[in-house]
């Protein structure tokens, strides 16, 4: 499928969901010698290991976020202050719920290109919980436990639907350094979508059970993103962690 038609696709695609069209003029793209990553739920910066080794022996300079996942503004914050020390052109990437933080603080001046692995991606103010509800519902949400504002994953679901793909040792020790999030955080709507203006990047994981595939494909081709397709749970970072570091560095070589 070339440029064109996907654009066409997207086009209506988004015409029949009745959202906005993808981005028409986006930066150009260049080199970058720096790498922030940007967790999601469930999980904290350790879930990027795999793919951070790959990348330093690639040559690149990564920084993996500890955001608190409390709310927006706070997870925002967290990744303006890693950019803000990072000198010179630089790639974002995020999995899962970071890509809503990353297409929020993506329009950095020193960002060139966003990588999103099996990602949220909202529009600027869009209500991502109703576009979530035009796809089918993903089994680990039925897995989430609420301690008050406090949520998590449950380690049934956890294993299951989150890690599925990963032998059970390591998932077990995944599921033990769960970091929990704040409802808040979820409910937020982003003030900007930096994947209008940036050269975006998507990697869809065929096998999540976290976040539909489909609303992954949906998401990718609004966006107008390289994609590249992995059979693997919603942890392909580690899962495929090769595939994912081969990504990323394709957007740092700006190709």
């Amino acid at each position: 499928m070339n440029r064109r038609t996907m654009i066409a696709g997207s086009l209506a695609t988004a015409a029949s969901l009745g959202l906005p069209a993808p981005a028409r003029a986006k930066s150009e793209t260049r080199p970058a010698r720096n790498v922030v990553l940007v967790h999601g739920l469930f999980a904290d910066g350790s879930c990027w290991s795999d793919v951070i080794g790959r990348l330093q022996s690639a040559g690149l300079n990564v920084t993996a976020v500890q955001n608190p996942l409390t709310r927006l503004e706070a997870a925002a914050e967290s990744v303006r202050r890693v950019l803000a020390r990072t000198e010179g052109p630089t790639v974002l990437a995020g999995h899962s719920f970071a890509g809503t933080i990353i297409s929020e603080v993506g329009d950095a001046d020193n960002v060139t290109a966003l990588v999103y692995i099996a990602a949220r991606a909202p529009d600027a103010g869009e209500d991502y919980a109703a576009l979530g509800s035009r796809f089918p519902v993903p089994p680990a949400t039925a897995g989430i436990i609420f301690d008050g504002d406090e949520g998590r994953l449950s380690e049934d679901a956890f294993l299951r639907d989150f890690a599925g793909d990963i032998p059970s040792a390591r998932a077990r020790i995944l599921y033990a350094a769960q970091q929990p999030f704040r409802r808040a955080l979820t409910q937020a709507r982003t003030t900007k979508a930096a994947w209008r203006t940036k050269p975006t990047y998507y990697a869809v994981s065929n096998e999540d059970r976290t976040i539909d595939p489909d609303l992954q494909r949906f998401l990718a081709k609004r966006m107008d993103a390289h994609v590249v397709a992995l059979d693997a749970s919603h942890l392909s970072l580690i899962s495929r962690a090769s595939d994912v570091a081969d990504l990323i560095a394709l957007a740092a070589r700006g190709s």
